[in-house]
């Protein structure tokens, strides 16, 4: 792999991080305060966006650190 390459890569995982940061935080910012103790979308939803990651990832559509990033936010929204 290439220096570029490899510095090209990591610029894409970090606007994707940074993109996934961004929408949570419009999302929670959109949310009322009565909403902060629980999840705004049913378990259900929230297990099958998780699903869908998982494939991504496995088929190779989504690199690693963006598979982490989102899992983590996944994983957070159902702990709520």
């Amino acid at each position: 792999m290439t220096a570029s390459f490899a510095k090209r890569e990591r610029e894409k995982a970090r606007q994707e991080r940074a993109a996934v940061k961004r929408e949570r935080r419009s999302t929670k910012a959109e949310r009322p305060e009565a909403d902060e103790a629980g999840s705004t979308r049913p378990q259900a939803d929230v297990l099958a966006e998780l699903q869908q990651l998982h494939e991504a990832h496995a088929a190779g559509s989504v690199d690693f650190e963006s598979f982490e990033v989102a899992k983590a936010a996944l994983v957070e929204e159902l702990s709520r």
